[in-house]
């Protein structure tokens, strides 16, 4: 029967998608850009392995099977001098389940107001940014399956007066097994209103994504987690997300990722180091991103977890 539910779960929402191949037709094309080094690094193929609070962004119902306390943040050098920053936090209250808040925000330096008539500038300054707020919770359906969710406020300013907002909904599952660490993650992300810009509007990046993952070699001191996802995003063809992580002790960590049917991204790596003080886990990652002729991104990111 379960296997019945995941598969009628995988076709359906591919079906509806599969004849929509429309790219431009959507807005806050932020809520596309990975919040994670460790994702990133892994080609974002994380939905069904990502731990810790960014699994608010990659799959809400692995914020159920957080000890107790999780908080994360991240800085992306975008390009042209664009700023990109995640920050989330997660806190599981046992039988009520776990809350999580989160904040992205995609934003460029101070500019300065030019017009036709003034080129040089008229003395103004403005910034311009994309937001988005989002609630988070998740719970056990059973011991390996739990279920989560997002609630989010989109937030868009390009200059005065010309802004726009939208909400939108996440909904996940994740189920975990014994055999080897495999996990299995879907998602359906960013389904809500409209983006109106004056007297236009457009619909959110609204993809259905699945994948998997597992420990495909391990011994006492090391093992090799791989992992694959698909995405089907309403505005364009799928896309496919290969990545590997190996780590010696659960203290040093090296990442690769792959991006298949995707016209820019390629490939990406990167590391990362985690070690225990007291009750208190901490993280440091990074990743770089290749991104052909445009170049590359790096990703930097710092996490703390109470155990």
């Amino acid at each position: 029967m379960l296997k019945k539910t995941i598969m009628l779960a995988i076709l359906i929402p591919l079906c509806l998608f599969a004849q929509y191949q429309r790219p431009g037709s959507t807005d806050a094309q932020f809520l596309k850009i990975d919040v994670s080094p460790r994702a990133s690094a892994m080609g974002g193929s994380l939905i069904s392995a990502t731990t810790g609070a960014e699994a608010a962004f990659y799959n809400p119902a692995a914020l159920a099977r957080i000890p107790n306390l999780d908080l994360v943040f991240s800085h992306t050098q975008w390009f042209a001098g664009i700023s990109h920053e995640f920050a989330a936090i997660a806190k599981n209250f046992g039988l009520i389940g776990t809350f999580g808040l989160s904040v992205t925000a995609l934003y460029t330096d101070e500019m300065e107001v030019r017009t036709p008539l003034q080129p040089d500038g008229t003395g103004e300054t403005f910034y311009s940014g994309n937001y988005r707020f989002a609630l988070s919770y998740a719970r056990h359906l059973t011991d390996q399956v739990t279920l989560g969710g997002n609630f989010s406020y989109v937030y868009m300013k390009l200059y005065d007066k010309f802004s726009a907002d939208a909400v939108a909904v996440d909904i996940a599952i994740l189920y975990v097994t014994h055999f080897r660490n495999f996990r299995f993650g879907m998602k359906i992300a960013n389904f809500g209103s409209e983006v109106k810009y004056v007297n236009e509007s457009y619909p959110l990046p609204t993809n259905f994504q699945f994948g998997m993952s597992m420990n495909a070699w391990q011994n006492e001191s090391s093992n090799l987690l791989v992992s694959f996802a698909a995405v089907k995003p309403n505005d364009g063809q799928p896309l496919g997300l290969l990545g590997t992580e190996w780590n010696w002790r659960k203290t040093l960590f090296l990442r690769a990722g792959y991006h298949l049917n995707h016209e820019v991204i390629r490939y990406s790596f990167g590391g990362g180091l985690q070690w225990k003080i007291s009750n208190y886990q901490l993280r440091f990652d990074y990743s770089y991103n290749d991104f052909s002729l445009l170049g590359g991104t790096h990703r930097f990111g710092i996490g703390i977890g109470y155990h």
